[in-house]
Formats: C-alpha cells, structure tokens, sequence
C-alpha cells in the first residue's frame, strides 16, 4: 500500500511541467511614448523612455518572480520598427522566437506636461491570454515622477512587495 501510494506521488509530480517552479522569462519589448498633447515630444522624455525600460528589467531581473530574456535577432528583424502596442500579436510571436514564456511591454501617454500615464502589459506567449495590466497616472513630467510611478506598480501590484 505505501509503495503504491509512493508509486503515484511519483507519476504525479511526473505530471507535472519541468518548469513550473522556474519563473517565467518575459521578452520584453520596452516601453513608448505615446503623445497626446499639444507639446511636441521632448528629448528629455526619449531619455525617460530608456531609463523605465532599464528600470523595469532591473527590478524584474531581481525579483526572482521574473526572468528577463533577450529580444532575438530573428525577432528584432521582423519587427523592424512596429509599434509593439499596435502590432496585432506580433509580440507573441516574437517571443516564442526568443524562447520567452511571456511578451510584456508598456506605454506612458502624455496627456499634457502635467498628466502622464503609465501602462504595462504582459501576456501569455503561447496562449494570447493577458497575464498582467496596470495603469497608474502620474502628475508632472520629471524622472522623479516617472520612476515613482513605474516603481509604484511595481511594488504593490506586479512584485506585491511589502
């Protein structure tokens, strides 16, 4: 009776994916500026785009829950310039191509100088389904305003850290 009991815990964690105690690997795509306002775009806010993109891979990379992958050559091709955001599920496809488990990328709108948004988005490569999204508005279009909101959403919703 042990055995057989011992038998099968073992076929089930058999059963089991190989993975499933690894965190997922994200291909991410980076963030982009979407502009709304009547400023034209600013190169601060260019710079501001670069600094959350490393941001964000920092503190997925050293949470553990994550693991951030590189984009592939094979995949930065296809996409060429596409709009992440508006490319119809391409960003799945270049993921599966980066052996990604999920596709994350975000946005920051400028509604004006004073109101922004923050916007990230993940997804199930292989299935389509969204895993992660979150907004946060933020006040003020500084590198202080932008790295609080992007660690804001990170803290308390995506890391869920204390």
């Amino acid at each position: 009776m042990v055995r057989a009991a011992v038998l099968l815990a073992l076929l089930l964690l058999g059963a089991l994916p190989a993975d499933a105690a690894q965190p997922p690997r994200v291909a991410f795509f980076g963030f982009s500026l979407i502009n709304t306002s009547l400023e034209p775009t600013k190169p601060e806010e260019a710079a501001r785009i670069k600094m959350i993109d490393e941001l964000f891979r920092q503190k997925l990379d050293a949470s553990g829950k994550f693991r951030i992958v590189p984009i592939s050559a094979e995949a930065q091709t296809k996409l060429g310039q596409a709009a992440i955001e508006n490319c119809n599920g391409c960003e799945r496809d270049a993921a599966i191509a980066s052996a990604a488990d999920w596709a994350a990328w975000g946005t920051v709108q400028k509604v004006s100088n004073l109101i922004l948004n923050i916007n990230i988005y993940m997804e199930d490569a292989r299935s389509g389904k969204m895993e992660f999204v979150k907004s946060v508005d933020i006040r003020g279009n500084t590198d202080d305003s932008w790295q609080h909101g992007l660690n804001y959403i990170l803290k308390n919703y995506l890391l869920n850290q204390p």
